[in-house]
């Protein structure tokens, strides 16, 4: 028997007018009804997204890290790597400052802890191509997965909460005490049951603020509905809505244009290649399958085991994804190359596939460019030499491109910060 740790929020799967609690406001804000059907956006922005298939050659380049491991990562011809930052922890989602600076969240380890850390990486050396100092900018937080600026705040998300502090330029600790929006339930089944999606990701567009929040378990009905969903609310964490629902685990979630785009973890204990892992658009209202239907080969299937089950207004038979991933690839932070000096990676979308707990899959550990016709081509591998954990020397985590020629890429698993440039 598991035992349910009490929430701060209750919310009852199937009732479209469950209120979601903030932390700070006493009043509750009432969800807006989903309709039926599926609201199509369309785009303020066009963007030419470049998703051809093209060959991109690889060479091997050597690796050694000061904790002893030594290998070769393949990078792109003509391009070179370098360790910008060493000796962390679980180094998460990057992420700049309105002021220039390169903020990064470290989670400690893989367990449930309040040890994280949102880090600054600073005094960069173009010479060596690295960091030659780190600062903490707060410590003591529960599994700080990402942050992000807007206006003149940084805001944190950790598991059970979503928090904003004052941000001053150049300023290397906080200047208050921060202020919590809304909590999040903090409990779920562990990762031996392919559940305890602990990560909040967010994104802010046309001044409001997007969270996502993964589901407790593998597959399951949830008793609170805000689980496996994106929220849209104000930037200030009033008028909280249901954004989108059925994501099992979107870890990576960004705006690219005026189209907000996410990556999405199937679920475990069908098969070794279905279903597979995802990258699609997320639009308003929009259904995205989990826990009721699956994909594999642009295709979408009914899940046999929630076939009879009582299903809410909102669930329907969700779209095509973009694309899908090999199952178990885990795919978490992408990033869009606008306007990158390459002609095969401008405008591409690169996408960090941070691989399978179980190692002999041997699936992701690399970073791939998104293709057309379900394709995607490796940009950065090398992270898995074996079948067993000893291995594997990385797991990507995110990427950030820097400017016109280069962009970081983070390793969750040794805790590195790497540096790609041309």
């Amino acid at each position: 028997m598991f035992r349910l740790i009490i929430s701060a929020i209750v919310l009852i799967a199937c009732n479209d007018h469950a209120p979601i609690n903030q932390a700070t406001r006493k009043d509750t804000v009432v969800v807006n009804k989903t309709a039926d059907s599926t609201v199509i956006n369309i785009s303020k922005e066009t963007l030419s997204l470049n998703t051809k298939s093209q060959a991109v050659k690889l060479h091997p380049v050597p690796v050694v890290l000061a904790k002893g491991d030594s290998f070769s990562l393949n990078i792109p011809e003509g391009y070179r790597l370098s360790i910008a930052a060493e000796g962390l922890k679980r180094l998460r989602f990057l992420a700049k400052s309105p002021d220039g600076r390169l903020f990064a969240t470290d989670m400690y380890d893989r367990s449930d802890n309040h040890k994280g850390r949102i880090l600054i990486f600073e005094n960069w050396n173009d010479s060596t191509k690295k960091f030659e100092k780190t600062t903490v900018f707060l410590d003591g937080l529960h599994n700080p997965n990402q942050v992000a600026f807007y206006k003149d705040f940084i805001y944190v998300a950790e598991t059970d909460r979503l928090s904003r502090y004052i941000y001053k330029q150049g300023e290397n600790k906080p200047s208050d005490t921060g202020n919590v929006l809304i909590n999040f339930p903090s409990y779920g089944l562990g990762y031996k049951y392919g559940g305890w999606h602990l990560t909040r990701s967010i994104t802010f567009h046309n001044d409001k603020l997007y969270v996502s929040i993964g589901s407790s378990c593998n597959a399951c009905i949830e008793k609170e509905e805000i689980r496996a969903s994106v929220l849209e609310m104000n930037p200030d964490g009033s008028e909280v809505k249901y954004f989108a629902r059925g994501l099992r685990n979107s870890v990576g979630l960004k705006w690219i244009g005026d189209e907000m785009w996410g990556t999405g973890m199937g679920r475990d204990l069908i098969g070794p290649d279905k279903p597979e892992d995802l990258f699609h658009k997320i639009e308003r209202d929009g259904y995205y399958g989990w826990p009721f239907y699956f994909q594999y080969k642009k295709k979408v299937y009914e899940d046999d085991q929630f076939k009879d089950s009582v299903k809410a207004a909102w669930v329907k038979k969700p779209p095509v994804a973009f694309l899908g991933f090999k199952a178990h690839s885990a795919p978490l932070g992408f990033d869009h190359l606008k306007n990158f000096d390459d002609t095969v990676l401008n405008n591409s979308i690169l996408v960090c596939l941070h691989g399978s707990t179980s190692v002999w899959r041997q699936r992701g550990n690399a970073i791939v460019k998104v293709e057309n016709n379900n394709n995607y081509t490796e940009i950065v591998s090398g992270f898995l030499t074996g079948k067993t954990e000893e291995g594997r020397h990385g797991r990507p985590c995110d990427i950030l491109m820097k400017d016109e020629h280069s962009f970081f890429f983070t390793d969750d698993l040794n805790g590195v910060l790497y540096y790609l440039w041309k």
